[in-house]
Order: C-alpha cells, then sequence, then structure tokens
C-alpha cells in the first residue's frame, strides 16, 4: 500500500510541477485544405491555417507561439503531456504550415494540436476540428 502511495505522490508532484504555455481563447487552429468530407485522389496536400497566435519552431520559447503536430486516425492526446512522435502524432518542429502525405486509401481522420517549445499542448489548448477524408 505504500508503494502505491509513494507512485501516487510522486505522479501528482511531476503534473503539478508541469508549467503550461500560456495559450489564448481567441486562438483559431484550423485545415486550410483539405477540406472536411473531401476525396483525394494521391497524395494529400495539408495545409494548417492559425489566427490570433503565432508559429515557431520547437525547442524555441516564444509566449503566443507553437508549432504543429497532426493526429492522423486517432483520438487529441492529453492535453497535460508531451505529444507522443509516431504514424499518428507528427510534429511540424520546424514550424512548417504544411506537408504533402501519402496516405492509403479509404477513410482518414486529421486534425491538428499545436504544442510548445517542448511538445506540450498550451493550456488552454489549441485544437483544430477533427475532420474526415477519403482517400482513393
Amino acid at each position: 500500500m505504500r508503494f502505491f502511495l509513494l507512485i501516487f505522490l510522486m505522479a501528482w508532484n511531476v503534473e503539478s510541477a508541469l508549467e503550461y504555455s500560456p495559450g489564448s481563447k481567441n486562438a483559431s487552429l484550423y485545415f486550410i485544405s483539405p477540406k472536411h468530407q473531401e476525396i483525394i485522389n494521391g497524395e494529400v496536400s495539408i495545409k494548417f491555417g492559425l489566427r490570433n497566435f503565432g508559429v515557431s519552431p520547437a525547442g524555441v520559447e516564444m509566449p503566443g507561439t507553437g508549432h504543429h503536430h497532426l493526429i492522423i486516425d486517432a483520438e487529441l492526446p492529453p492535453v497535460n503531456q508531451p505529444i507522443r512522435s509516431d504514424k499518428n502524432h507528427v510534429h511540424f518542429g520546424k514550424g512548417q504550415t504544411e506537408v504533402q502525405l501519402k496516405l492509403e486509401p479509404g477513410s482518414h481522420t486529421l486534425q491538428l494540436l499545436l504544442g510548445d517549445h517542448r511538445h506540450i499542448p498550451h493550456n488552454p489548448a489549441i485544437a483544430s476540428e477533427q475532420i474526415t477524408i477519403l482517400v482513393h
């Protein structure tokens, strides 16, 4: 029992020690392209849009900025942890605002999540609506 209490207290201390970069309720993250329910042949051209907030590379701590993460075929990750990097969570840490992707034919969901210089979502989190596309 003491072991579990110790683990809980350690986890709580890490969580409470994590400082979040301030987000903005006025910020808007969205897809310029593709559009929701768009049918696409071949590679997918994805362009990210951001209003009332800035873009800066990962590792560069600059208030009011962040960098994009594209969530493919997955739900948003926990907003109180660094965003993982895998085939479903693609990082754009150089400050990129667009990408050409080859996705398997079929239906795919896409969502954007802004991360700070440490790949941690802002508080409040800045995320786009989830869209669905169909790739042929």
